[in-house]
Formats: structure tokens, sequence, C-alpha cells
């Protein structure tokens, strides 16, 4: 079984002004395309992996029987598929208000404006590529933290809930090198709250 790009749940210009439509394009059909095809790619040597779910995989990545390369590769291109399939689904032009992660993270973090404030600065100041992220732990609190590269809450144990890619090629285009900007303008397509 080979996995699949998953349709996106709105087309490429659903998050315009705060993402435009040549990044969503870029970022989804290249991007997110090429983690695939080289997680596929490393999943050819090893059939009994395809029968998992990417993120039974990565789940369990240490315990896989497979080359220190292909762990890596698995832990890039696999993270780099699992983390943008995230992301997409963290994001819609309709808000979906979720009251129960409302209180959860208002109950957590003092307030929705502080948990904001702690989540944005740390990814505003992740230093390189990367992602933040709100996660459950194993047990089932919540916890915001930054990861890089294609580095995925699975491989610590966490269930994710939602995340922002900070890579370069998350906000290039329209932002360039304003990160902040993008992080700010990120909270009007997140789609819980």
């Amino acid at each position: 079984m080979t996995f699949k790009l998953p349709e996106l749940p709105y087309s490429h210009d659903a998050l315009e002004p705060y993402i435009d439509k040549e990044t969503m394009e870029v970022h989804h059909t290249k991007h997110h395309q090429s983690y695939l095809d080289k997680f596929n790619k490393v999943l050819e040597n090893y059939p009994d992996l395809q029968n998992k779910s990417p993120e039974e995989i990565l789940s369990n990545l240490n315990d896989l029987k497979v080359s220190d390369s292909d762990r890596n590769a698995i832990k890039n291109n696999g993270g780099g598929y699992v983390n943008h399939n995230i992301f997409w689904q963290s994001m819609s032009s309709e808000k979906q208000m979720d009251d129960n992660l409302i209180s959860e993270i208002e109950e957590k973090f003092n307030s929705m404006e502080n948990f904001k404030q702690k989540f944005s600065d740390l990814a505003k100041t992740h230093f390189g590529s990367g992602w933040a992220w709100l996660v459950r732990d194993d047990n089932k609190q919540l916890k915001i933290y930054s990861l890089s590269n294609q580095e995925s809450p699975y491989t610590l144990g966490d269930e994710p809930i939602f995340c922002i890619d900070v890579w370069e090629h998350a906000y290039y285009l329209k932002y360039q090198n304003k990160r902040g900007d993008y992080v700010d303008n990120w909270w009007n397509v997140l789609k819980f709250f």
C-alpha cells in the first residue's frame, strides 16, 4: 500500500488574504508531495510497514527494524507527510469552534490570550525550520512546544491537536522574511477558535 496526498479540505485560495493561493498550491502540491513520494519510496523496502498507518510508523520509529539511514528517511519524510496533513486540517476558512478545547486551554494557560501569546512567541522564535504544536501528552495534558525540521509529536508519544508550519516555504511568497506577521495572521485561519 502506498500513501496518497490528501485533498485539501478547502480550495487553494480559501485562506486568502492570510495565506495566498500561490503559496498553498506550491506548499501542497510540491513540498507535501515531495515528502510523500520519498516516504513511499523508503517504505518499498519494508512491506510489513505498508500495512501500518503513518502515525503508527512514527510512533514506533525507534523500534522499527530498518537501517539507520532508512530510519532517518522515515523520520524526515514520514514526519513531513504527517505534519503537513495535520497542518492542513488545522486550518479552515470557517471557524469550527471547539468549546471543550477552548475550556481546556483556558484552564491550562489561564486565558486564551495567554495561550495565544505563548504559542505565537514559540512559533516566532523557533530557530530555523520547524513547527509549533499544541499536543496532549500521555497523561492527556495539554502542552505546547516547537520541533525542528520534520520531527513529529508521534515520535515523542504525544497526540497532536494542531500545529503551525514555520518553514519559510509556508509563508515566504507572501510574507518574505516576516515570520511574525505570518504567525499573527495565521490565527485568522486556525479553525478551532
